[in-house]
């Protein structure tokens, strides 16, 4: 099975490719989804032991949680020692579902996949990425986003350049969803190929 890491900056169209490949049958699994579930879950008693009051009937509020740890270095990364390896084992169980039902394919998206040194985890990279001006509009347009708060962002991720070097794929979004897709589909069946007789 091949394992393929989907990654770009904000506002690129990293989700909307997920579903793409999603849509194409090949199985994705999503890091922001499975925060979601895992502060609704087995992390929520964590989180609280480092945060009190960030919980209310065993579910992390996020928004208390982002007051107490955004602008922390020191408390985002303890937040981050809590769940990143749960997502971590999280994805280990997926590939491991996945490799046993003989999928060819499956994808880990994962949206800080440079910064957080896990390219050694996955075997090929797709990086999804779009002009800076379509990017500014889109992350600008979400509620609550301000200039300073993207600026902040960005300046956290590495460059989109840096990663359309270092990446096996590059799908652009910028181009439209229909082109995006036929992107996706080419990636597919390129890596489909592979191995096979002829392929």
């Amino acid at each position: 099975m091949i394992v393929l890491g989907l990654t770009g900056s904000i506002g690129m169209g990293k989700s909307t490719t997920a579903k793409m490949f999603a849509e194409a049958g090949v199985p994705v699994h999503d890091s922001d989804e499975t925060v979601h579930r895992l502060y609704a879950g087995k992390a929520a008693p964590l989180v609280e032991a480092a945060f009190p009051g960030t919980t209310s009937a065993g579910v992390v509020d996020r928004a208390k949680l982002g007051a107490r740890v955004l602008g922390d270095a020191a408390a985002l990364k303890r937040l981050e020692t809590i769940i990143h390896p749960l997502v971590r084992a999280d994805a280990d169980a997926f590939l491991a579902r996945h490799r046993g039902s003989g999928a060819p394919i499956a994808v880990l998206d994962i949206p800080l996949l440079f910064e957080t040194g896990s390219r050694n985890r996955v075997d090929k990279v797709v990086v999804v990425t779009a002009p800076a001006e379509t990017q500014r509009e889109r992350v600008l347009a979400r509620p609550g986003m301000t200039e300073e708060k993207l600026a902040s962002i960005l300046a956290k991720q590495v460059p989109d350049a840096e990663k359309r070097r270092q990446a096996d794929f590059i799908v652009d979004t910028g181009q439209g969803m229909d082109a995006a897709r036929a992107e996706v589909a080419a990636i597919i069946s390129q890596l489909i190929g592979v191995g096979k007789p002829g392929g």
